[in-house]
């Protein structure tokens, strides 16, 4: 009884935080409320994002105010296709010591850091993107003979310019797949652009305080791993991402004529801490259907391979998602528990 009252006080003081969190955000940010909560949602949980959106709407801007709110570590690489892996995580350099003897000593590149934002990671060839991927998988770096622990919290957030505008590099799957969520960062309603023209020429400046350090950023994550997910949950996770693949006797007609190959396992286990942090934030100690199909679209957007016939039809991957979540049956779960 005790333990649950104090889980239940975390919850409340989590979402006390969460909500502390946007406010001090809208402060600089005009809407993207979705865009803020799934980067949230990655931080809480220790996964990476990837923003997906045209020049110019604030990608940048709401991961370094989102640094600013957590009294940790960030640092930003510009990546343009003249940077080299070793302008990431570090080389090793030849130095003298004062007694003449000759040493190699490893600088750290920027990757040593709690937040890194990647900017414009689609910009640098996959020779240089893959120098992240031991770093957002094991948390560590190997240069040499030497294998180098990252610091913790650690976090990837990465922007990423639309494939079709010129001068720009596919991420390898290998890589997509390390990011948690694929956010895409949409246009402002015409409220909010009103608003943003007001208050960017307006002059003044906001400032926003920190709110959370790398210390309790850690223990929110052991926490929230503890949101109860139950049987009934896992199981139509596990429908919902083998539905996804054509070859899979579950997947629908649709998925079978319209997508080449489909979501790993990896998938279900974002879908499921996705749905936690998405309950912890409304101060829920159980995650409900309605968590777990919150986070569907950006979990397997870029899990999910369209061919020519999803073109011919107009489909992209978010309305074939939206189509599958409709489709795939909710289980029978008591209506107390949603």
């Amino acid at each position: 009884m005790a333990e649950k009252r104090d889980f239940d006080e975390f919850l409340e003081k989590f979402h006390r935080h969460h909500e502390v969190m946007v406010e001090e955000l809208h402060k600089v940010i005009i809407g993207q409320d979705a865009v803020i909560d799934q980067i949230l949602a990655a931080i809480f949980t220790g996964g990476h994002c990837l923003l997906v959106g045209v020049p110019g709407l604030a990608k940048t801007l709401v991961v370094s105010t989102i640094a600013k709110l957590l009294d940790v570590q960030f640092r930003r690489i510009q990546f343009t296709p003249d940077l080299m892996p070793s302008d990431i995580t570090g080389t090793n350099v030849l130095e003298e010591s004062e007694s003449g003897r000759r040493e190699f000593r490893f600088v750290e590149g920027p990757v040593f850091t709690n937040i890194l934002l990647a900017d414009e990671i689609n910009r640098t060839p996959p020779k240089t993107q893959s120098a992240l991927l031991q770093a957002m998988q094991e948390r560590e770096v190997t240069v040499g003979q030497t294998t180098y622990r990252l610091p913790e919290p650690f976090f990837v957030i990465a922007t990423q310019n639309p494939i079709e505008q010129e001068g720009t590099y596919p991420l390898p799957e290998a890589q997509l797949d390390r990011f948690m969520f694929n956010v895409k960062v949409d246009y402002p309603t015409l409220e909010e652009e009103e608003k943003i023209l007001e208050v960017t020429t307006s002059g003044e400046r906001a400032e926003v305080r920190r709110v959370l350090s790398a210390k309790s950023i850690l223990y929110l994550q052991k926490q929230i791993g503890q949101i109860a997910a139950s049987p009934l949950i896992i199981s139509y996770v596990a429908r919902l991402v083998r539905a996804t693949r054509p070859r899979d006797a579950s997947s629908p007609e649709f998925i079978r004529r319209l997508v080449d190959w489909g979501a790993g396992p990896r998938a279900g286990q974002y879908l499921i801490a996705g749905a936690k942090a998405m309950a912890a934030m409304a101060g829920r100690p159980s995650v409900t259907i309605a968590d777990v199909r919150g986070v569907a679209v950006p979990v397997l957007r870029h899990r999910i391979s369209t061919n020519f016939q999803a073109q011919a039809e107009g489909l992209d991957t978010d309305d074939i998602i939206r189509k599958l979540v409709a489709e795939v049956p909710e289980p029978n779960i008591p209506k107390y528990e949603r």
